[in-house]
């Protein structure tokens, strides 16, 4: 057998015994088979190395380790004797660790080229070496050792933070069809920071791009549901459903999260649907270290998410689930009037919901016509059962909208009671001026015992709209009150094409 068989039969064992920790595990939620989310040879390293950097390693240790060739770990720093706070200390010792190993494999890799004898100690760092990427490992292993702090008390806290959307998370992409664990992406991406932003724009716990997240959400000023974790959720799962459609396998899928659909087409033309291959020898551009392991961080996260007892035995506190009430808005208004109207205070609101920017906050900019508003859980009935006629009708409440889980539970609204004299009720009048909704006047006359009394609906005539510039499917699928696929289906649009320009007609009524 040579030594590069004997390198696959190893990491061909360790990808099973992964796989069958992960089945056997009383912690695993999981409900996809290995199947859906194979761990192929060549990255099982990987998976080993990023499940220690999550589930394994604290922030008082540091690795030091070769970038290509993660099952090589060179040493763990121990960094606890500066936890007091010396960052400026922890910081040079790493360095003087990372100087002093690369120097030592510079002299390795010299006495290679040159035939010279090595060392005790250097037979240990090629051995080392050797053994994970072949005789040709050690050249330039100097220029590939990388420092990863560990983050397992981060991780942990992103579990507990996951408590408040896992469950919903989970109904979202069983309501597509798509793997469950998928849930666990956000892990990799943001550690479940809410208000996480990358250095090149992405924002929220799924970390869409602003270009990417106008596909799905709305992406203004006033209002970014890139940072509203449940509609951004439901932006993923749409992204991830077109991709497996496009790319007809979860690890290509997953890693074009990271590094786009096109991308791994190109990569999946020359290597097909081998994700080891492409992880190990692909080098498309911007397939860098990012987009390499993007995969393999997604099982490791996996892994130690699903198995919370096996890495945190001293146990992990999940924040319970946020019930609320969710409505969208029929016009633009101000969040201190939908707060009035509800008889909840603006900050509480901004609270529920962190879509909402400091513009809308403050008041000093309007919520768009077909914003998603959570409300704390009752609020719909409470008003809709007020014995009073309210004064304004500003929103529409959906409840089916919702995950059917508890981290966004709604309780379903009941209709305004309108107190009434006469046989006969009046019409319904509307008023509005500018971007806000004035008063809903409701004038009826009917027995007190009886309910008011509704017209039967005509046949809704056939309406179109005229696409305005920075427009998007989503946002005019919201507005006439239909999904994003009946919207094409109408208008015999392309099922994987979100793309619409200004001025073209879209049917509205089905």
């Amino acid at each position: 057998m040579t030594m590069y068989a004997g390198r696959r039969v190893l990491a061909l064992f360790f990808a099973i015994l992964l796989l069958a920790g992960c089945a056997t595990s009383t912690d695993n939620r999981s409900s996809s088979s290995s199947g859906t989310f194979p761990v192929a040879p060549e990255i099982a390293p990987n998976v080993e190395f990023w499940t220690k950097v999550y589930g394994v390693w604290s922030r008082n240790q540091a690795a030091l380790y070769d970038d290509e060739y993660l099952g090589v770990v060179y040493e763990v720093i121990d960094l606890t004797a500066s936890a007091g706070g010396d960052t400026a200390y922890r910081r040079d010792l790493i360095d003087a660790r990372r100087a002093a190993l690369q120097s030592r494999l510079r002299n390795v890799e010299r006495k290679v080229a040159s035939g010279e004898s090595l060392s005790g100690a250097d037979k240990a760092l090629y051995k080392q070496l050797t053994a994970a990427g072949g005789s040709a490992a050690i050249v330039g292993a100097a220029d590939r050792v990388r420092v990863q702090r560990g983050i397992r008390e981060k991780f942990r806290g992103g579990l507990e933070v996951s408590g408040r959307y896992d469950d919903a998370f989970r109904e979202i992409f069983r309501a597509r069809g798509l793997p469950e664990d998928l849930a666990y992406l956000p892990h990799v991406e943001s550690s479940f920071q809410l208000n996480a932003r990358s250095g090149v724009g992405a924002g929220g716990v799924w970390q869409f791009m602003p270009a990417t997240g106008r596909l799905y959400m709305h992406v203004g000023h006033a209002v970014d549901e890139r940072y509203d974790p449940i509609i951004a959720a439901k932006g993923a799962a749409q992204y991830l459903a077109n991709a497996h459609d496009r790319l007809g396998a979860w690890p290509l899928a997953v890693t074009s999260y990271n590094h786009g659909v096109g991308g791994m087409q190109r990569a999946k033309a020359i290597y097909g649907d081998d994700f080891g291959a492409i992880a190990r020898r692909y080098k498309g551009p911007a397939f860098g270290y990012s987009s390499r392991n993007f995969y393999a961080q997604f099982l490791a996260a996996r892994e130690v998410a699903g198995n919370p007892r096996k890495y945190f035995p001293e146990g992990v506190a999940y924040e319970r689930p946020v019930k609320t009430d969710r409505l969208v808005l029929r016009h633009s208004l101000p969040a201190p009037q939908v707060a009035s109207h509800y008889g909840v205070s603006v900050d509480r609101l901004a609270d529920l919901n962190p879509a909402w920017r400091t513009a809308a906050r403050s008041g000093s900019a309007p919520l768009p016509a077909g914003t998603t508003v959570w409300l704390p859980a009752g609020s719909t009935q409470r008003v809709a059962s007020h014995p009073a006629p309210m004064p304004v009708m500003i929103a529409k409440a959906e409840p089916k909208a919702q995950p059917a889980r508890p981290a966004v539970a709604a309780a379903k609204p009941q209709p305004v009671k309108v107190a009434a004299s006469a046989a006969k009720p009046q019409a319904v009048k509307v008023a509005a001026t500018g971007s806000s909704a004035k008063a809903v006047k409701v004038a009826a006359k009917a027995p007190a015992a009886q309910p008011a009394k509704v017209a039967a609906a005509k046949k809704p005539e056939v309406k179109h709209h005229v696409v305005q510039p920075n427009e998007t499917l989503y946002r005019v699928a919201v507005r006439y009150e239909i999904s994003v696929d009946e919207l094409k289906r109408i208008n015999r649009l392309p099922a994987n094409d979100n793309t619409i320009r200004p001025g073209q007609r879209l049917r509205v009524t089905i």
